[in-house]
């Protein structure tokens, strides 16, 4: 067996989580990739006081992803100028404490959350995607 070394192990940058990101929304299938439209990915340690104080989370590790942006039950058939990108938020270090405490890979834990993320988009609430998550088995 090779010998583990320790010494050169590092975590996954935020670099690192953005193509993980990136690699999880391109390996959605077409159908859905077309329907979430141009979503932008962006990801830092942790979220920002303001998103946590607005969702009433206390700790900023209970928090692994967010969707910002309009979801498509509230889009207007015309878009406006000024309109923000619809944005999923990755937040590293709080994946990173889910993916140490867990038996599966980042990838999978990266592509879970920005799929449940994507579908805020849609108007699910976190509800509706435990119950297909549930249903899919």
């Amino acid at each position: 067996m090779a010998k583990l070394d320790l010494d050169a192990l590092k975590a996954p940058s935020l670099d690192d989580f953005l193509a993980l990101g990136q690699a999880a929304l391109e390996s959605l299938p077409d159908e859905f990739r077309s329907l979430s439209g141009e979503i932008e990915i962006r990801v830092d340690d942790f979220p920002d006081d303001e998103a946590l104080d607005a969702l009433g989370i206390e700790s900023e590790f209970d928090l692994l992803g967010l969707f910002q942006g309009v979801g498509l039950a509230h889009a207007s058939a015309t878009e406006y100028t000024g309109m923000l990108p619809n944005r999923v938020w990755l937040y590293r270090r709080p994946i990173l404490d889910y993916w140490a405490e867990h038996d599966e890979t980042l990838g999978a834990i990266v592509s879970h959350v920005l799929i449940h993320e994507i579908g805020h988009h849609f108007g699910l609430s976190d509800a509706d995607m435990e119950a297909i998550e549930e249903a899919a088995g």
